[in-house]
């Protein structure tokens, strides 16, 4: 599943299908997002293969893979990174860290190309996303953290390469 999300992300959601994603990467007052259209999609695709597949014989658990995976990009992605549930908290070491420092600078990239880090279970070392960061756009540790959003977040970025 992580690398269809990947794919998804990076070729999709960064490539023709920008119309929906661009609003995640914008800042809103509401609690939707256009972008939210995609999980009502891929919920739906879901769904589909696991009614098309009653006998459970190879569909049916693609469908609950896909449900499952979503399951937890709702919960980690929405609720951990974007503050989008009641509880904030902000990893400061270990797996769930990384995660969060490298969605946050796929936010440091304003507009959809230049972005690092398509992956949701996946993430790279965030010293290789900066250098990357840095090596397409030319910025400086200090103008990466202006992708952050918020003190807390910020705070979870490393300083230096």
């Amino acid at each position: 599943m992580e690398l269809v999300a990947y794919l998804a992300h990076r070729y999709l959601m960064h490539g023709w299908g920008w119309g929906w994603h661009k609003s995640h990467h914008e800042a809103h007052d509401g609690w939707w997002e256009r972008n939210d259209l995609y999980a009502v999609v891929f919920a739906g695709f879901s769904l589909l293969l696991m009614w098309l597949d009653p006998e459970h014989r190879g569909l049916f658990w693609l469908g609950i893979g896909m449900a499952t995976y979503g399951f937890l990009y709702f919960v980690v992605h929405d609720g951990l990174v974007h503050r989008r549930w009641p509880f904030h908290w902000v990893p400061r070491r270990g797996y769930m860290q990384r995660l969060y420092q490298a969605h946050r600078l796929h936010h440091a990239v304003e507009g959809k190309d230049g972005c690092v880090s398509f992956g949701f279970l996946y993430a790279p070392p965030v010293r290789v996303l900066r250098q990357r960061l840095r090596e397409q756009h030319g910025t400086a540790p200090g103008d990466v953290r202006a992708g952050a959003t918020d003190p807390a977040a910020e705070a979870a970025l490393p300083d230096g390469p």
